[in-house]
């Protein structure tokens, strides 16, 4: 290590005006040095403290900075102690350091981030020395503590003579002292640090040894030391302040008090964070007593704002040290008093606030750090209260004191600033966790006059912490003003507000499970009362009193909403907003054909009326707008029970409240609750409004075709045919950045809703209307020439134009199924869409270099196919064979092969040709895939992705009845080898458990198909088959030879994966490819029958040099007792096939006691038993709350979904919560992001499960 090198490598990478690669390069060799430190220690110590002739330091802030961490490295490298030499010089050189800077120099006055490293440096120094090496440390600092400077010097600050004359203090040396105590602390005692570190066996034991060796040698010095300066310090400032306070004296004279009262204010602040931060760990007796208690308390109330903040941390600390005995915590707080403190000091702080006074940021954060406090000291009498060890009177002073805090705590959780509101909701949900625990035990007697006038407070609170600030976005100002000042929201404010409003929806739900009359009857009040009094104003005013605030309407209308999420009935749909009489309760029939419009309404359902018909709809607010259309998409049944309501809700979606608002931003969200309202209310909607509410939405249509900037103008012109790589990005970027054009979908898919709601005669009409400007717009688009990556606008157009025209079919109804009756006619739709799918078709031909229309067109036909069926069977020969002449990109192939999926469902009986022809050139290229090198994760997700498309892609084919012939089709027999090969090959891939599930399932199908004959079908299953429905299975297709396959291909294949080393059998996925191993040797056992078992027994086996009485156990319970054959397989393979993992433990119960029955506990095993424990201590093992939705999921912010396993699927219901039907994703941590098709939603799967390719030891 040389020390130039160093110094000018620091000098390089501190320069930002240096060249990047050389700064690389100089950071990069920083990191070496850090790395090579080990046991050099004297070129860092040399670089920190080498002095000019002038003793000013020689080397840069950066250098000395850099050097620091050298030596931490060093010193936190080893625990074991340091040899004598090292340890010598190091101290020598930092206590001269000390005498150097703080005791006659100016304490790295123009550097303060060098003291605080230096503090954490000598800290690491202490502990690895203390006390072998260095037991005076501590007498060495306590002299530093009063060490003079030069006299001539008159920059280093000192306090006036201590008591009995002592030398008066030496405030630099002061700090460094308190920061050091903090560091030692923070070192051997912080759990927050403790935890971020791996642990330590080594240093765990170092740091015991280190606190119980100061408790038992320095604790009382260094206790009053500290106390001694914070005591001498405090009536130092209060002599300043008295003086300050008389006035007099020279202008020269009042800034030096000013200069010494700023100083001595940042030692006693270091000084009681000090002792905050050795309180947990030392004697109590040391730290509270007669002398302590009573500074503290003065402290508390001092002026300065930092040093109260100290203090109540100090006093929190104190509060939560653990204590051995409950009865010693209790007098702990009975001496302390802290309930009366507290209730006092949150009164003034409150009403400094409320008289009017500007209430300066540090005295916020004093409020906050009371909160903190009431919350430590409420935590800790709960803890009291539920100690089962602690006599009941003990328990009793402790609920007393807890009701006598509840107050200051309600009033500090309803403080303006959410980060003083939030610092007492821990124990509010503690509190309202024990409510519920005795609600449970005591389901008659729990609720006491006391806890519910808490909770009727507290719900009180909550509702009002529920409302905007009044002082906000200019106070209750309403209009376009206050709409722009609210969309110009900054993120945070808005993020804060909408976590502090579900933190408290958590507290509302806990009080709901105590008292839920409670909770919906304040609901129900508030809502109803604004609402009632909004319509009253503004109807006497005709509309122009909006004298109640924007808070209070948004308020209330969240409070419908939020009535619908808390009061869950048993009935759903539209029969949740009336009052069933008995005769339709009990009968659905009755009800499906009952006018529900002379019903009585349920309390829901009369908060939704009141909200429909306040006229809210009209207040002069987004936020109140906004909040009303999430009501109404949320709870659009209602509106099914109530059809007076509809055509009021229609005209405030439609106008310039709603979708017609001339701001386009705030448009989307109501496109997409327009079509939500559509979707559920569109069989009660009235068919001759349709036509002139589709007029109304025509000029919404014009499509929003943006293209993001591009990066670079490389690529030069590709006339439209040979894409470059910059127009492919640029195209996917602006695809896959939300914008306008995705919220127009669903505008345009409500337009086909409506369009198939009027009678048929005029479908084709509107329905043109709609679609004939599109067409010409799209036949004009793919005309228009491409010459350079920026001109590819025309390729984004078409893509839109398609999607859009998709969109429009997807508002259809699904095609009815086959068979279809003898007379069956197509709507006439069918013409339009016909000419749909020749549009997107010529698209396709001219624009198929482009991907977004690859992906555009396979949209449009997924959607053709479904409304249309058979009808448009003859374009998809033509549509397949234009999708496999483009340049189809590896990604790609996985959207192909689901799209085939779906068109082989659909048209079973018209596309078998097509598919004879498709099979082997598809296989080919998924081979080819399959076999490129996985250079990155990107690669093998879509590798693996591409496996399990390609397997369900098979399995829909083998599922088929007539379809499953291809695979021995004349053209294709010679190719089935190289089809069964490839899924042998993916069930061999360890690494892809879902891949192999799925290889397992496919060749299960194939024996049965292709190796069954008439005596197995016949004989061998009948037995385990009685009872069953018929099966529904393709007839078999025997193929000769195929059995000589299945022998020594396949059985060879159950017995070589779950004895590879790769295969972990204690993971869930793999535990469920072993099932589908099982089923595979089930199936061949059906197929052959007593053939499989002989050959087993006498060729298989015996060459494997296996006893047959261990196969027997697992034939016996594969064939006979399906619901075991998992487990009986799994370890019948270990045993068979040479597996060496060790079997997991059991997880059994010990069983019932002779002459009892067995309990759930005694008897419960495996998954149950794991359940049960967890239940029984109060965790939910598995996790079932519902995903906490306080986001709408993008790909720069997806909503993250911890799972153990690589795949798992996720119900999505939109954001907010429940904004339409539960759609179902199949989720994978192999894809960056899993999208919800329907509202946008982006997720993202956390694995935390070990790494699968690690299961081998």
């Amino acid at each position: 290590m040389d020390a130039q090198q160093i110094l000018q490598a620091i000098q390089i990478a501190a320069d930002p005006s240096q060249d990047r690669a050389l700064q690389a390069q100089a950071v990069d060799y920083l990191a070496t040095v850090r790395q090579e430190i080990k046991g050099a220690w004297s070129i860092p110590l040399q670089l920190f403290l080498e002095q000019n002739p002038d003793a000013s330091r020689k080397h840069s802030v950066h250098a000395r900075l850099f050097s620091l961490q050298l030596l931490d490295d060093f010193l936190d490298s080893g625990l074991d102690q340091l040899d004598a030499p090292t340890f010598q010089a190091l101290e020598e050189a930092f206590v001269g350091y000390i005498h150097s800077e703080y005791v006659f120099g100016p304490a790295e006055v123009s550097a303060p981030f060098i003291r605080n490293k230096f503090s954490h440096t000598l800290a690491l120094l202490f502990v690895s020395t203390y006390p072998h090496q260095w037991p005076a440390f501590f007498s060495t600092m306590f002299a530093l503590l009063r060490a003079q400077p030069d006299p001539a010097n008159s920059n280093i600050p000192t306090s006036s003579a201590g008591a009995s004359g002592s030398l008066p203090l030496n405030l630099h040396v002061c700090v460094l002292f308190f920061r050091l105590l903090i560091e030692i602390s923070g070192e051997v005692f912080d759990a927050t640090l403790k935890a971020a570190r791996t642990f330590d066996h080594g240093r765990y034991a170092r740091d015991s040894r280190v606190r119980d060796e100061i408790r038992s040698r320095d604790a009382s010095d260094m206790n009053t030391a500290v106390l001694t300066v914070i005591s001498e310090c405090e009536q130092r400032l209060i002599q300043l302040r008295q003086e300050a306070v008389s006035g007099g004296g020279a202008v020269s004279l009042n800034l030096e008090r000013d200069r010494q009262r700023i100083e001595l204010e940042e030692v006693v602040d270091y000084g009681i964070r000090a002792y905050a931060s050795y309180v947990p760990w030392i004697d109590i007796n040391l730290t509270v007593n007669e002398h302590t208690v009573p500074l503290i308390f003065r402290l508390l109330a001092d002026p300065s704002s930092p040093i109260r903040q100290a203090t109540a941390l100090a006093l929190l600390r104190i509060v939560q040290k653990g204590l051995k005995e409950p009865s010693d915590k209790l007098r702990l707080i009975q001496v302390l008093s802290l309930g009366e403190v507290l209730e006092a000091l949150e009164d003034k702080t409150r009403k400094a606030k409320e008289g009017g006074k500007k209430v300066d940021e540090s005295e916020e954060l004093y409020r906050e750090a009371l909160g903190k406090l009431a919350c430590g000291l409420g935590l800790e009498l709960v803890k009291l209260m539920e100690d089962a060890t602690f006599d009941a009177r003990g328990r009793q002073i402790a609920e007393q004191f807890l009701e006598k805090l509840l107050p200051v705590v309600l009033q500090i959780l309803a403080d303006e600033y959410d980060d003083t509101s939030s610092t007492v909701l821990p124990l509010i949900s503690t509190i309202l966790t024990a409510y519920k625990k005795t609600k449970k035990n005591f389901p008659t007697t729990h609720l006491t006059d006391a806890k519910r006038n808490f909770l009727t407070s507290l719900l009180t609170v909550v509702l009002q912490k529920m409302k905007w600030d009044p002082e906000d976005l200019g106070g209750g100002v309403t209009g376009e003003e206050a709409d722009e000042a609210f969309e110009e929201m900054d993120d945070d404010d808005r993020l804060a507000f909408d976590t502090m409003r579900k933190d408290l929806r958590t507290i509302l739900d806990s009080i709901l499970v105590i008292d839920e009359q409670l909770v919906t009857g304040a609901v129900r009040t508030i809502a109803l009362t604004t609402l009632a009094e909004y319509q009253k104003k503004s109807s006497e005013s005709g509309g122009k009193d909006v004298s109640i605030p924007w808070q209070d309407a948004e308020l209330a209308v969240y409070l419908v909403f939020l009535y619908g999420e808390i009061h869950k009935p048993k009935d759903k749909g539209k029969t949740m907003y009336v009052q069933l009489p008995p005769e339709l309760a009990a009968d659905k029939e009755k009800r499906k054909k009952a006018d529900f419009s002379n019903l009585p309404l349920t309390p829901h359902g009369e908060l939704m009326y009141a909200l429909t018909t306040s006229g809210v709809s009209n207040y002069p607010h987004v936020a109140v707008r906004g909040m009303f259309f999430e009501c109404i998409g949320r709870y659009a049944e209602f509106f099914n029970a109530r059809k007076d309501c509809l055509v009021s809700v229609l005209e405030a979606l439609v106008d310039v409240r709603g979708m017609h608002h001339p701001k386009t931003n705030r448009r989307g969200r109501i496109f997409y609750i327009f079509n939500r309202f559509i979707k559920e209310v569109r069989y009660d909607l009235p068919t001759n409004i349709i036509p002139s509410l589709l007029e109304s939405i025509q000029d919404l249509l014009e499509l929003h075709v943006e293209l993001p900037a591009p990066n670079s103008d490389e690529g030069g012109g590709s006339g439209g045919s040979s894409p470059t790589q910059s127009q492919h990005d640029l195209l996917d970027e602006a695809v896959k950045t939300p914008g306008p054009f995705d919220n127009q979908l669903y505008l345009f898919e409500t337009i086909g809703m409506l369009v198939a709601l009027v009678p048929e005669e005029q479908q084709v009409g509107l329905l043109q209307a709609v679609t004939n400007p599109l067409l010409v717009d799209l036949s004009q688009t793919i005309q228009t020439p491409i010459h350079s990556p920026k001109e590819v606008l025309p390729v984004l157009r078409a893509h839109h134009l398609i999607e859009a025209l998709a969109s429009v079919v997807k508002g259809f109804p699904d095609a009815p199924q086959p068979p279809l009756p003898a007379d069956y006619r197509p709507p006439g739709r069918t013409e339009v869409f016909k000419g749909i799918a020749e549009a997107v078709l010529v698209s396709l031909e001219v624009m198929s270099g482009f991907r977004i229309v690859r992906e555009a067109s396979r949209f449009a036909f997924t959607r053709i196919v479904a409304t249309s069926g058979s009808f448009v069977a003859q374009y998809i020969p033509t549509l397949i064979l234009r999708l496999l002449s483009s340049p189809f990109e590896p990604s790609e192939l996985v959207d192909f092969l689901m799209f085939l999926g779906l068109v082989l469902h659909r048209l079973e009986n018209e596309v078998g040709n097509m598919l004879d022809e498709l099979i082997y050139p598809l296989h080919s290229q998924v081979t080819q895939l399959l076999s490129q090198p996985t250079d990155g994760t990107d690669m093998k997700s879509i590798q693996n992705s591409t496996k399990k498309a390609y397997g369900d892609f098979l399995a829909s084919i083998t599922g088929s009845g007539q379809l499953s012939s291809v695979f021995v089709s004349d053209r294709n027999a010679q190719h089935l080898d190289a089809i069964i090969s490839l899924i042998i090959q993916i069930a061999l891939d360890n690494s892809d458990p879902t891949g192999q599930k799925t290889a397992f399932v496919l060749l299960s199908r194939f024996v049965l198909q292709f190796a069954t004959i008439p005596q197995a079908t016949n004989g061998a299953s009948a037995e385990g088959d009685k009872g069953k429905a018929p099966s529904t299975d393709p007839l078999p297709r025997p193929v000769p030879g195929f059995e000589r396959f299945v022998y020594e291909r396949l059985v060879p294949l159950a017995f070589e994966v779950p004895a590879s080393p790769g295969f972990n059998v204690k993971d869930g996925q793999a535990f469920s490819v072993l099932g589908e191993i099982g089923v595979l040797l089930k199936s061949i056992h059906r197929a052959r029958g007593q053939e499989a078992l002989d050959y087993l027994a006498n060729n298989f086996l015996p060459l494997k040099n296996i006893m047959l009485s261990s196969l027997r156990t697992v034939v016996a319970r594969t064939t006979v007792r399906p619901s075991t054959s998992i487990r009986a397989f799994s370890a019948g393979a270990r045993a068979l096939g040479g597996g060496h993992h060790a079997p997991p433990p059991a997880n059994v119960g010990e069983g019932a006691k002779a002459g009892e029955v067995a309990t759930d506990e005694n008897q419960s095993t495996g998954l149950e038993r794991f359940q049960l424990m967890g239940q029984m201590k109060g965790v939910d093992v598995f996790n079932m709350e519902p995903l906490q939705m306080t986001k709408q999921g993008t790909t720069k912010d997806p909503i993250i979904v911890p799972s153990f396993s690589r795949h798992r699927s996720i119900g999505c219901t939109g954001f907010p919560a429940d904004s339409h039907d539960t759609i179902w994703l199949a989720a994978s941590a192999d894809r960056e992001f899993n999208r919800c098709p329907e509202c946008g939603n982006v997720y993202k799967l956390d694995y935390q499960g070990g790494p699968e390719e690690d299961h081998h030891h």
